[in-house]
């Protein structure tokens, strides 16, 4: 009864507070989630019980609005917690780091980041380009076979999916009302959405660098980590086993870090090392550029075939495929080669391997979008094709859809059918470790094609957000069914700030060079797209100004576009500014680094003046 008697006592006093005092209560109450649930639903209760109680003193008008508010608090709350509910990634993610280690757990965060890059990407283009072509939307009179979603031709050729169907007449439904300028909303929205990436790549770089580099004890914590980092909210047996693993699995990394040896070789074995890292190098260089030529050959091939020939037949279709399958094919097993070659170099730090191998596919995968987007905008876009825009479209469409289906199949081959021969066939091998270099590979390539396709194909971001969801679960599966930890433990808070980083060099620098191209260089089509009959697709923005000129209330956009857009000095003080602010972020970096060192060393002062106050202790339990 006591018990009782607290609690509602306890609902009575939150129910006087004000709302922001009630959830700042609430919230620092040392419960469960589930009792924290409770005790705001007992206090939303009572004051909506109050609210009609004093129903006769209030107004209609104030009960209205006091009975929305409480509706939408409870409707907010429901909501947060259905979004909680939907968050099962970060129980894998957890149970991953316990099981694997920081360096696989690596991946699948960096997985996770491009997975809402590309839900945030596939929701502005949706939004603002193919929502109002819906509107101006024209039947479409082909027929759908079903190997329309292999080869992206046919049926999907009048569709909002490609570049070639969206119209360039300003959009009005209603006479006289407001219009919707499809061409500015075009290549506004391609250039905001690539602006927006630019800064959250570049903050989301300064920040893991400045973590994980500048200052990396100030936030791996290692005093703090083993003394105050227990979360005593916790109190169901599997959470409780799972976060000692974690810690567990964080403390070796560190360990391993600190106790780290530096292996001394004898004259023969430095050479026969330099020996065999030269020969790799070799047969690297030789498979990349064996593999480019074959690329290069068959695009110009795949030209010859299709684009000049306009075939759209179903007999045609499936040779369509031919391109992206040698591609992925190349870009899928070509890695596994390269592995091979970094296990053969032995080298002393597994760290030193994951980086070789993944400059070694950083450019193979670069060298073979490079020669597809020369083909792209120096050959397809000079054909005779009467939308060479939608072309460009459909191959990338038919790259993206060829490099899911290789990367399932690189997860058979390389981790399931390697478990089968290492239990089975060659005991001696064992499990296979999880490949991070190929992996991380695979989705930096998928997403620099998905960034190229974005202008000549808006929904493909969409396609890619389905296409890591499905990679997340099916790499966990396998990860879990088929691999083993690493043997060799070691920490790779570094190897994050390194994905971002190659990420954004070249990947997506080299993408903002095409789509500059694109934009700026090259005259759209004739008879498609929202830039028929321009010069260029940014003359629509120059026409636009033109016309803006015209009128007074629109002077100050026509001086923002000719002071600052065209004007080099404004990006010269812009990239002054960027680097001001990248050096004040890191200045306060090294005085939260301060601040770190001085409550390390209180804690440092604590623990001593315990064991001072413990051994007196047992000098008065023996007097």
């Amino acid at each position: 009864f006591s018990w009782f008697y607290a609690d509602e006592n306890l609902v009575g006093n939150l129910a006087s507070m004000s709302t922001g005092e009630r959830i700042k209560t609430i919230q620092k109450m040392p419960d469960s989630m589930k009792k924290k649930r409770e005790i705001r639903n007992k206090v939303l209760k009572k004051t909506t019980k109050k609210s009609n109680h004093c129903g006769t003193q209030l107004s209609c008008c104030t009960q209205g609005l006091q009975g929305t508010g409480v509706s939408f608090r409870r409707f907010g709350n429901s909501l947060s917690e259905y979004f909680h509910l939907l968050q099962l990634q970060h129980k894998t993610l957890k149970i991953i780091g316990a099981q694997f280690g920081t360096s696989v757990l690596s991946y699948f965060i960096f997985l996770k980041w491009l997975l809402t890059f590309n839900i945030f990407s596939f929701l502005v283009n949706f939004g603002f380009i193919t929502v109002p072509q819906f509107v101006a939307a024209e039947p479409n009179n082909l027929s759908f076979t079903g190997l329309e979603l292999f080869t992206g031709a046919g049926y999907f050729q009048q569709t909002v999916l490609y570049y070639g169907f969206y119209t360039n007449a300003t959009i009005s439904k209603i006479e006289n009302g407001l219009s919707y300028n499809m061409q500015l909303a075009y290549i506004f929205t391609v250039g905001m959405y690539f602006v927006i990436c630019f800064f959250i790549l570049w903050l989301s770089i300064a920040k893991s660098f400045c973590r994980n580099f500048i200052n990396p004890q100030a936030y791996s914590g290692n005093a703090s980590k083993l003394l105050c980092t227990w979360d005593f909210n916790i109190t169901n047996e599997k959470a409780v086993k799972l976060k000692q693993k974690n810690l567990s699995t964080q403390i070796k990394e560190d360990l391993a870090e600190v106790n780290r040896e530096v292996l001394n070789f004898s004259v023969r074995e430095r050479v026969v090392r330099i020996v065999i890292h030269l020969v790799s190098w070799i047969a690297f260089l030789g498979t990349a550029v064996a593999a480019c030529a074959g690329v290069y050959f068959l695009s110009i091939n795949n030209l010859k075939l299709f684009v000049k020939g306009h075939k759209n037949d179903l007999e045609s279709q499936p040779a369509l495929l031919v391109l992206p399958i040698v591609a992925s094919l190349l870009n899928a097993f070509i890695p596994f080669f390269y592995s091979w070659l970094g296990h053969l170099e032995r080298f002393q730090t597994p760290g030193q391997q994951i980086y070789t191998t993944m400059i070694r596919n950083v450019i193979l995968k670069i060298s073979i979008v490079g020669i597809l987007c020369n083909y792209w905008l120096s050959i397809v876009a000079t054909s005779e094709s009467q939308c060479w825009e939608t072309l460009v479209g459909q191959d990338i469409y038919r790259l993206v859809l060829a490099d899911f289906i290789f990367c399932l199949l690189g997860s058979f081959f390389g981790e399931f059918l390697r478990r089968i021969i290492g239990t089975t066939v060659c005991v001696s091998l064992g499990l296979p470790e999880f490949d991070i270099a190929r992996n991380v590979l695979d989705l930096i390539y998928a997403q620099t094609l998905t960034w190229i396709g974005i202008l000549f194909s808006p929904l493909l971001p969409g396609i890619q957000m389905i296409a890591f969801s499905i990679l997340f679960y099916v790499k966990k599966v396998s990860l879990m069914m088929n691999c083993q930890p690493p043997r060799k433990v070691w920490r790779t808070a570094q190897m994050t700030t390194s994905f971002m980083f190659l990420l954004f060099f070249p990947s997506f620098l080299g993408v903002l060079s095409v789509i500059g191209v694109t934009v700026w260089r090259l005259k759209p089509s004739e008879q498609c797209g929202p830039f028929r009959g321009l010069s260029s697709m940014y003359a629509a923005v120059s026409e636009w100004i033109k016309v803006l000129e015209n009128y007074t209330a629109s002077k100050w956009v026509v001086w923002i576009y000719h002071n600052l857009i065209t004007s080099k000095l404004f990006f010269f003080i812009l990239t002054g500014f960027v680097l001001i602010i990248t050096y004040l972020y890191w200045q306060i970096t090294e005085g939260r680094k301060t601040m770190t060192e001085l409550l390390r060393k209180q804690i440092i002062n604590v623990i001593k003046d315990k064991r001072f106050l413990l051994e007196k202790l047992r000098e008065v339990q023996r007097v």
